[in-house]
């Protein structure tokens, strides 16, 4: 495992630095995507209470886990943003950093004076990623968005789940999570075009919660504008592709298996294997009419074996198959072993923790978890007095006051 030092010479990001005005879960996981590769991130949370994410989800006595996640990688500084001290640190920050990431309320980024437009004034080469629930501006710029409603609106919910059953949400924050993928790609586009423009006069990343998802059904837009269609909830197979042989399957031991085949040729290889008559299920058209007959026979094959033997007989015959993992299964899979998907870093609170490794990874200036989620206001000293040059009687006098 590489020493920050390492990690600071050698990950990809190595140099930038970001100022995190965020909070529970997309923007803090944009700022995560940079600091495993080596971006210096200052996560700013409340004075006394901190980032309501510290107190998400399971504890192990008090000690809450999400956190140690979600917080790694980032040094912590407390701000009071609603005093004018506290606003003009805030402000000193964003012309030291490379990158604001933001999840606050556009009116209320308006109001504390660290709206794009004010910290573009500061600072012209800044590249500012704010997220909002239906964007910066624009009919709903006032209304607050959470991920639940994001997914909601990006029609996932709508086609997940099975007919005549209701709409669900997949079982994680999958909106949040999205977004923070698209933001840090957003920040990376704007960082290679500062890096190759000599004129470049900074960069908004606008981005609502919802559009991350939006984007990834490429289907769903043009199949309404061409054919009118509105795409219904069909099981685990893809409503787009009625031929696809797409589902999970429950093995003689009650072990789930799912089986993924989505091409004329992948579906013809399920043909095969369970010994039907190929000439019979070999276009698309043939197999879209038979979909059901093939789901239940694929059903009785393997429930008829166990999931081992299931899973071996899928193998050979070329068809795409998995045993549907759990979290023990993830833990004990050797191919997560083998790419280091899963790395133990040691917590002040916990001691050696596991966790999931970075993503992804670059073979020369891949990234590092060097730190788990830092105490709450841990690197005040560091930030402002390392990074910004105020002095220890300085700090000691925003403490006193509660600023920081």
């Amino acid at each position: 495992m590489k020493t920050l030092e390492q990690l600071k010479q050698s990950g990809a990001l190595a140099g930038v630095k970001v100022l995190s005005l965020t909070h529970v879960i997309a923007g803090p996981m944009a700022a995560s995507f940079l600091g495993d590769f080596g971006a210096d991130v200052v996560h700013i949370e409340q004075p006394g209470k901190g980032d309501p994410a510290r107190e998400m989800g399971d504890d192990k006595d008090g000690v809450y886990l999400w956190w140690k996640v979600a917080g790694r990688n980032k040094r912590s500084l407390t701000l009071d943003l609603k005093s004018e001290k506290g606003r003009a640190i805030a402000c000193k920050l964003a012309q030291w950093a490379d990158v604001v990431i933001t999840n606050m309320r556009p009116g209320a980024l308006v109001s504390l004076g660290l709206s794009w437009e004010a910290l573009h004034a500061l600072n012209p080469k800044l590249v500012y990623l704010q997220i909002s629930g239906y964007g910066r501006d624009g009919p709903r710029v006032a209304d607050p968005g959470f991920g639940k409603a994001a997914e909601a609106q990006s029609g996932v919910v709508y086609i997940t789940g099975f007919p005549n059953t209701p709409p669900i949400h997949t079982g994680f924050s999958h909106a949040d999570a999205v977004t923070g993928l698209v933001g840090a790609y957003g920040v990376m586009l704007a960082l290679y075009r500062k890096k190759s423009d000599p004129a470049f006069d900074g960069e908004l990343v606008d981005l609502a919660l919802y559009e991350g998802l939006y984007r990834l059904i490429e289907w769903q837009v043009i199949g309404y504008d061409q054919l009118g269609k509105v795409y219904e909830r069909s099981g685990n197979r893809p409503p787009m592709v009625p031929a696809a042989v797409v589902n999970t399957y429950q093995s003689r031991e009650d072990e789930w298996i799912t089986v993924t085949s989505g091409t004329t040729a992948a579906v013809t290889k399920i043909v095969r294997m369970l010994g039907l008559p190929v000439e019979l299920y070999s276009t698309a058209r043939q197999q879209g009419e038979a979909s059901k007959f093939l789901d239940e026979s694929l059903a009785a094959w393997i429930r008829q074996r166990s999931t081992e033997e299931a899973l071996r007989a899928l193998l050979q015959a070329d068809v795409v198959a998995s045993r549907i993992y759990n979290v023990r299964d993830i833990m004990a899979d050797p191919v997560f072993a083998w790419r280091e998907n899963i790395v133990k870093v040691d917590d002040h609170e916990l001691g050696p923790v596991r966790m999931q490794g970075v993503v992804p990874k670059l073979k020369n200036h891949g990234g590092e978890v060097w730190r788990t989620g830092p105490r709450l206001g841990e690197d005040a000293r560091l930030v402002l007095g390392d990074w910004l040059g105020m002095s220890d009687t300085e700090i000691d006098a925003l403490r006193a006051e509660k600023v920081i």
